[in-house]
């Protein structure tokens, strides 16, 4: 099976060049990689394990 990426239509607003694109085509996991850094490899993430990350993500864990 080919992985398809795919990213977000807001990646393209405001020229932030920071995105990361998804790849849901894969057998029980999310595929996760930087668009920017697409051959230094990505994350696989089983739907519990997504699910923590947003939850995280939207807490504002990883703002800088």
């Amino acid at each position: 099976m080919t992985v398809q990426w795919r990213k977000s239509s807001r990646s393209q607003q405001g020229g932030q060049g920071e995105c990361v694109e998804v790849s849901t085509n894969t057998a029980d996991v999310t595929l996760i990689r930087d668009s920017r850094a697409p051959a230094s490899g990505h994350l696989a993430l089983g739907s519990r394990e997504l699910a923590g990350l947003m939850r995280e993500i939207k807490a504002g864990r990883y703002d800088g």
